[in-house]
């Protein structure tokens, strides 16, 4: 938190949280940023990133609306399949098993969808209608809900072909040092051409026209 106060006070443009299990660091960001929102009136607060094969997608969409708000507006979520650890098929112990046939890439990518689906402020979860308090008519959405945090939603990539998945998905890249080495090339190079790419790809109309239907 002194940290994050800090960065405004110089000028830095934003503060986020590196996210790991099993080993010193931040496990659990929302609690962190959620007291960091009030405390910080200017910069950008986030994550990079919350390894989606640790998480249920649709409490993690909670949290994050709840943090979004709190902090008016100003959270970047970075969100990914996650980044080898020190703990062989971690995500077992928090109950999560990859299904027959697919691996934890897919698992992560999985999640990262529903995450994005329960998204858009569409009810999705049908009323009680035995509850002793009032409801809209119709199917319920999360709450908190956030209505700019689709937007701000970043995708860590590792590779080319991760980099082109985030934008037909309409999500923010996040690029890091833990970028596949693809093509023998130097880091900056190799970083720079995925960057390239999904600029180029996000240009294309047919995924302008799928961002759009989102």
């Amino acid at each position: 938190m002194d940290l994050a106060i800090a960065a405004e006070e110089i000028g830095i443009d934003g503060t986020y949280f590196r996210t790991h299990h099993f080993t010193n660091q931040l496990a659990s960001p929302f609690p962190m940023l959620a007291v960091i929102g009030p405390r910080i009136n200017k910069i950008e607060i986030g994550t990079g990133v919350i390894d989606m094969r640790y998480e249920n997608p649709v409490y993690i969409l909670e949290n994050a609306g709840a943090a979004d708000l709190i902090s008016n507006s100003r959270l970047q979520l970075g969100i990914s399949r996650g980044s080898p650890e020190q703990v062989i098929d971690r995500w077992h112990y928090f109950g999560y098993e990859t299904a027959k046939g697919k691996t934890d890439a897919d698992m992560g990518r999985h999640k990262g969808l529903e995450f994005l689906e329960k998204l858009n402020g569409i009810g999705f979860a049908k009323l009680n209608s035995n509850l002793m308090f009032p409801n809209p008519p119709g199917l319920l959405q999360l709450e908190p809900y956030s209505p700019g945090l689709h937007n701000q939603i970043w995708q860590g990539a590792g590779s080319n072909a991760t980099a082109v998945w985030v934008t037909e998905n309409g999500m923010n890249l996040q690029s890091s040092t833990l970028k596949d080495d693809e093509n023998g090339k130097p880091f900056h190079i190799q970083q720079a051409e995925q960057i390239r790419l999904y600029r180029e790809v996000w240009k294309k109309p047919d995924i302008k026209e799928s961002r759009g239907s989102r």
